[in-house]
């Protein structure tokens, strides 16, 4: 397989968050970070990004935000989780350092205002390129009685919302 794609951001981030450290490992974890609560941020898209494009989303509570890792220093095929005891297969984790440094956050959409998006549950560092957003959709978004592999243990020991905290 020899394809190769090249993808734009359509905007960035503006989040309370500047360095790795103080930001939740997800969106919905946030008991032990500094802020305790989950924060509100900004995604500003392009002003070249038609309005059009945006007609409809207010309606919806969650939005995906698909977007660029853009602080990933490369890949290693093994990460250490930081829930997760020993190392684990990269693509078993939710690791910043993947062979394409893409993510996705379910964020809460508070607002739309022009091409200001006001979000609350970020787990994303300021600057953060977006590539895309997608409605949150419950019917085919949600599966809650899906198995989750090894976090499915570490949930068991350690509590379902368990974090490591600030360092």
């Amino acid at each position: 397989m020899s394809q190769s794609f090249t993808f734009h951001p359509i905007g960035v981030v503006r989040s309370p968050y500047g360095r790795r450290i103080d930001a939740p490992h997800q969106a919905t974890v946030v008991e032990g970070t500094e802020a305790g609560e989950a924060l509100e941020a900004r995604i500003e898209l392009n002003s070249g990004l038609p309005l059009e494009a945006l007609q409809d989303l207010e309606g919806f509570e969650r939005i995906w935000a698909i977007f660029a890792f853009h602080r990933s220093d490369g890949w290693r095929p093994l990460v250490k989780p930081p829930r997760g005891g020993g190392r684990r297969g990269v693509l078993a984790t939710r690791s910043p350092h993947r062979p394409n440094a893409l993510g996705l956050s379910a964020l809460e959409l508070l607002d739309v205002d022009g091409r200001t998006l006001r979000v609350r549950g970020v787990d994303l560092l300021d600057g953060t390129p977006i590539l895309d957003l997608k409605p949150y959709v419950p019917y085919a978004d949600a599966f809650p009685n899906a198995r989750a592999g090894w976090i499915d243990a570490v949930d068991a020991a350690l509590g379902r919302l368990s974090a490591p905290g600030p360092r």
